[in-house]
């Protein structure tokens, strides 16, 4: 390991320039005046003050007061907006519809979700193959008064007998995990703690899975995640005579996966070292053999889909960009051996599903879903025929029969369950949900603009029919830009009262996602992360070159990596927005790789001790460290939460500090902490609306717009 040229110095003697949470007042604002410590990091001889950098400690008593100040100048905005209880009376409205996910079959019983409309949170059901009606198997919303534990995942044994499931508190990552008889709805003795990142790999007896040490006393929320274990649970025992399988102490800064074959008969074990990319291992269980390698490349990926007479089948991009399935001997299951069962195309391919005769392929065309039928040789037979353009979520089938389930939304089209009989051709849609909203009064368009390399830019743009490109129109930009993700089309309640007020939404499918393979993805990543802030701040440009919007009329929009892009991209064209909203950002580029996950997303975003040149880079467009001294500068509201232990609050909280120090202008610039919520995933419906009322009330009110339901 080459030796890191980086030098860490914090100057002893903290000097405290300023005590408490007093109130200071800007421009008509009252903001807490942020003490400023003398915190000073040296890179490559560079220093970097770091004034705020106590608030990173979010268990402090300090820390606390000043969140409890930072929400009361926010909720006193806030409540000044006349609207705002519209907009969360119309939210209650238009959320509240009975939804449905795809039944998953593991052995005599189907399993899926519902919600009614009015629960916080979907209850999973099990329906017994001879049995009439369906019951409840786990009911999430019985976890917690306020709605602030939520399950979090949960995973049927293959005979579909036990069910394995994760519980999180307060939105945190960190998992408990309970195991519960199927047939009796009773618990077992089964108690998993410091589970993260993990999926449960089942075999007759138990499950693989992962986890940490226990984290040191009051550090659970922000302690670096690393020397992850792969442990076997066997069922009806306590987790500490659990098995260790496999851990890698030389190298603690490394992620795993497990899979037991559909024979049984094989393990398989990816490795990560960012969020990108895996190796493949295999083991003969049968004969406890040790691991052969597939697969010993990191930046490609290949991930096990099902085993196929005796032949496992992945999906990967090893010498694929845009995806392929390929077939390995697990007694001989290095790269030179694999065989080619479906070739990589010019679309992307997204997933694969295997019923008992067929392989369904799942393609993305520009963000639009395609599904498509081949033999198990791969041969091509037929297409399926969705709805209209949009996107499939999730497909599940059996290898019992040829029948498969799949979810089907779009922007203006509610997510729906749909099963097709691909040997009758026959489709049939299983669940239709009624929500009070008409799609009839919209349209979407996908538009194309270009980029200055001659990338074509995709933009999904959706409003009210007969809009009138007068540059008057409240518009919100969203976009994301990393880790080969994808925001496909999908139909989101929080948007209707935005679409119904003459708004405009628009999703910049930016470089750094999944949009077209590999070469998208790593054209946005490293030194080419400016690359994602120029495509949006293009996708910007042309709202208004188009007429959609004017700078006065666009607020921009996106969460984790997203709210990475909104900062840096207000920072750089302030003159281009109206309104900010980064939610739960990647705030603090220097010292991201410091906290829980954080080191993983390196792969994304280099480092700031990795090279000088990469400091510099990083260093340059950084949200935190470039925040302008203007009056320029669009409004911000900042959104978190305390149980962030994905991106963790301290960078939002030293953002805004930053923000509230060196902004000259009237606009606000506020922080809104949401308390016992983390990432995003598990937050009560209840909570969700609270905070997006917020910030659509916020939204509208900078822009000198009201709101108004048809």
């Amino acid at each position: 390991m080459r030796k890191k040229l980086f030098t860490l110095i914090t100057l002893a003697g903290i000097l405290y320039i300023s005590q408490g949470c007093k109130q200071f007042s800007q421009k008509g604002y009252s903001y807490p005046e942020t003490k400023k410590v003398d915190t000073i990091d040296t890179y490559f001889g560079h220093q970097v003050a770091d004034p705020y950098r106590w608030l990173e400690d979010d268990q402090s008593a300090e820390t606390k007061l000043w969140v409890e100040e930072q929400n009361k100048v926010t909720n006193a905005f806030l409540q000044k907006i006349p609207f705002r209880e519209n907009i969360k009376t119309r939210l209650k409205d238009v959320w509240t519809y009975a939804r449905q996910s795809t039944p998953k079959r593991k052995g005599d019983y189907q399993f899926y979700y519902r919600n009614d409309g009015t629960q916080n949170h979907s209850v999973l059901y099990v329906k017994k193959d001879g049995e009439d009606g369906e019951r409840v198997l786990i009911d999430p919303n019985l976890f917690s008064d306020d709605g602030t534990i939520s399950l979090a995942s949960v995973s049927a044994s293959k005979d579909g007998k036990f069910v394995a499931y994760a519980i999180s508190k307060g939105g945190s990552d960190w998992r408990e995990v309970f195991v519960k008889n199927v047939e009796t709805g009773e618990n077992l003795d089964d108690h998993l703690m410091w589970v993260k990142f993990s999926g449960f790999s089942w075999d007759k007896g138990g499950f693989y899975y992962n986890r940490y040490d226990a984290p040191a006393s009051g550090s659970e929320l922000s302690q670096k995640n690393t020397n992850q274990k792969v442990y076997y649970h066997k069922l009806n025992t306590k987790q500490d005579t659990d098995k260790l399988v496999h851990a890698d102490p030389d190298n603690p800064q490394r992620n795993f996966d497990t899979a037991v074959d559909d024979s049984e008969n094989y393990l398989l074990l990816s490795t990560s070292q960012s969020t990108k990319g895996n190796t493949l291992l295999i083991k003969d269980l049968k004969k406890n053999k040790d691991w052969l390698v597939a697969d010993d490349n990191f930046i490609t990926s290949s991930n096990y889909i099902t085993t196929v007479n005796n032949q496992i089948w992945i999906l990967t991009n090893n010498d694929a960009p845009k995806y392929r399935l390929m077939s390995i001997n697990p007694e001989k299951p290095a790269r030179e051996y694999w065989s080619e069962i479906i070739a990589e195309t010019e679309n992307v391919l997204k997933g694969i599903s295997v019923s008992r005769d067929y392989i369904i392929a799942h393609y993305m065309t520009d963000v639009q879903s395609k599904l498509k039928v081949f033999d198990k040789k791969g041969l091509f037979l037929s297409d399926i025929e969705l709805p209209q353009t949009g996107s499939v979520n999730s497909i599940e089938t059996n290898k019992t029969n040829n029948i498969i389930y799949y979810s089907f939304n779009a922007y203006t089209v509610p997510e729906q369950v749909i099963s097709y009989d691909i040997d009758n051709k026959k489709e049939n849609k299983e669940f239709i949900p009624n929500v009070d909203f008409n799609p009839d009064n919209y349209e979407t368009k996908l538009v194309f603009i270009t980029a200055q390399d001659g990338a074509q830019i995709p933009l999904s743009i959706v409003h009210k029919k007969g809009l009138l490109l007068n540059s008057a129109n409240p518009t919100l930009l969203y976009g994301y830009g990393g880790f080969n993700i994808v925001y496909p089309p999908r139909f989101d309640a929080r948007l209707v009262p935005w679409l119904e007020n003459g708004g405009v939404y628009v999703n910049a499918h930016i470089r750094g996602g999944g949009e077209y393979g590999e070469e998208w993805y790593r054209a946005g990543i490293k030194m080419n992360k400016q690359r994602v802030f120029d495509d949006f701040i293009l996708a910007a440009e042309k709202l208004i070159e188009m007429g959609y919007t004017s700078n006065k009329k666009l607020a921009i929009i996106g969460g984790s990596n997203g709210g990475l892009l909104v900062g840096a991209v207000a920072n750089q064209r302030p003159d281009l927005f109206k309104v900010a909203l980064p939610a739960v950002g990647v705030m603090d580029m220097l010292r991201y790789q410091k906290f829980t996950i954080g080191w993983a997303w390196a792969g994304d975003y280099g480092r700031s001790d990795d090279s000088e040149e990469m400091f510099r880079y990083i260093y340059a467009y950084s949200p935190l460290h470039n925040i302008p001294s203007t009056k320029n500068f669009p409004a911000v509201l900042v959104t978190t939460a305390d149980h962030d232990d994905r991106v963790v609050p301290a960078h939002s909280f030293k953002y805004i500090a930053t923000l509230q120090e060196k902004y000259k202008g009237k606009r606000p610039v506020m922080i809104r902490i949401e308390t016992k919520a983390g990432h995003g995933a598990g937050k009560p419906i209840s909570m969700q609306i609270e905070e997006v009322a917020d910030r659509w009330a916020f939204a509208l009110y900078n822009m000198g717009e009201s709101y108004q339901k048809d």
